[in-house]
């Protein structure tokens, strides 16, 4: 008795799909945030912002002290920062309302 047509149909009726859904499960899991996850991102940006305040207030005080000084950070690409930091502050509200 010839065993290899049995085995061909388990390998693509059981095997086989065994396989992709347990890939699929792993890809699904791994592609998510973890609630630790979200909570370091939001420690992280909070500590950004923070930062970025020490930043302009150092700048402010330097320029104040120095008529030449030119802080690093102008104009448009300044603007374009805030602007993105702003939608950010908007993203994390919406957020934290579907999450409350």
């Amino acid at each position: 008795m010839d065993l290899t047509p049995f085995l061909v149909v388990c390998a693509l009726f059981i095997g086989l799909p065994w396989v992709i859904l347990h890939y699929i499960t792993k890809w699904k899991t791994a592609a998510t945030l973890t609630s630790g996850d979200e909570r370091l991102l939001e420690e992280l940006y909070t500590l950004a912002r923070r930062l970025e305040e020490r930043m302009d207030t150092v700048e402010r005080l330097v320029a104040a002290e120095n008529p030449q000084f030119r802080p690093a950070r102008l104009g448009a690409e300044r603007s374009a920062h805030e602007a993105d930091l702003s939608e950010l502050d908007r993203l994390m509200a919406q957020n934290r309302g579907t999450t409350k």
